[in-house]
């Protein structure tokens, strides 16, 4: 068995004089869901492209399934699937020859692709829709049949590139609950999203990429629990006055603008420094007009490494439409 199913050491990739991914180094480790995040232009969809041989490796090396990405690519698109961000259903092929199609297309044999189809159509609960052209389907439904059809090939790593972006909650609880059984199953899942309660609650481990250099890796908790202990939100009558006080005082960690004002790291309890803070603000004749106290989250994770919100900032796409397969 391969501990480490993807290996990325030194990886550099440049565009003329621009360089997108500067000495990229992480593993995944085999059977886990890992999520790669970054803002739009971070170099995150750079590196993906690269693993799923969709752009050729510049500098660096690369290990998927134990196969060097340098020398076999061939033996790499094979061990992998791909869900796309973008729908690349043929509208006019039906549930069955979409996976028929696709199991032709890396010539599965014909005993083996029946098999693989009935049993991926079951684990999608598309039964009842085997027969329909997928033009008719629903936006969940067809990110099932993308999903199925990524794992005809029974990949060794799934990449899954914004798999639940535009559904609703409940399509997207169901998805994962897909997910989960392909990842118990055995496969590794390689996840990128812009929803960080997802990356939260399903990921094993995550890496944050931005300027094109990791940033930061851990488990959730880990990468949340070195923030610090609480997080509190102000909206204030003057926040750049409000900003310079909050530098000043010990109690606080850290201070960065949000979509929803200040958003002040403390080192101690939250509950004790709150009143503390609303004080001083007011002594100096700001006005508080908003206050939220909290524990922090991926979403306060992600703005104090890049400096931005992940949805603000958007969420890059793998640039292709093309199909392949499927150190802590």
């Amino acid at each position: 068995m391969v501990e480490n199913i993807i290996e990325v050491k030194n990886l550099k990739h440049s565009y003329g004089d621009f360089l997108a991914v500067d000495d990229v180094c992480f593993s995944v480790k085999e059977g886990e869901i890992f999520a790669f995040l970054g803002p739009n232009g971070a170099g995150k969809s750079t590196v993906i492209n690269i693993l799923i041989t969709l752009l050729p490796m510049q500098k660096g090396t690369v290990r998927i399934a134990g196969y060097d990405l340098a020398t076999q690519q061939e033996k790499i698109r094979g061990s992998i699937g791909i869900v796309f961000q973008d729908e690349t259903l043929d509208r006019d092929l039906t549930v069955w020859e979409t996976l028929e199609f696709h199991g032709r297309l890396y010539s599965l044999p014909r005993s083996m692709r029946r098999q693989r189809i009935d049993e991926m159509i079951h684990l999608v609960e598309l039964d009842d829709k085997r027969n329909v052209r997928t033009r008719h389907l629903s936006g969940g439904m067809k990110r099932r049949l993308e999903i199925a059809r990524g794992l005809m090939t029974q990949p060794k790593v799934l990449f899954l590139d914004e798999p639940t972006l535009s559904l609703d909650t409940q399509t997207r609880m169901r998805l994962w609950d897909y997910i989960k059984k392909v990842n118990e199953a055995g496969t590794t899942i390689f996840l990128t999203t812009h929803y960080m309660d997802e990356a939260d609650l399903v990921s094993d481990w995550i890496n944050i990429i931005d300027h094109g250099k990791i940033i930061a890796s851990g488990t959730s908790l880990e990468l949340k629990n070195a923030l610090g202990r609480d997080m509190i939100y102000l909206e204030t009558s003057d926040d750049e006055a409000a900003l310079r006080l909050l530098r000043t005082m010990e109690m606080v960690k850290e201070v960065n603008r949000s979509t929803r004002g200040l958003a002040v790291t403390i080192t101690t309890d939250g509950a004790h420094c709150l009143p503390i803070i609303i004080a001083r603000l007011r002594d100096e004749g700001i006005g508080v007009i908003s206050v939220n106290l909290k524990k922090p989250t991926l979403d306060d994770v992600f703005v104090h490494y890049t400096g931005r919100e992940l949805r603000s900032a958007g969420a890059e796409r793998m640039t292709s439409r093309m199909l392949v397969k499927g150190g802590r």
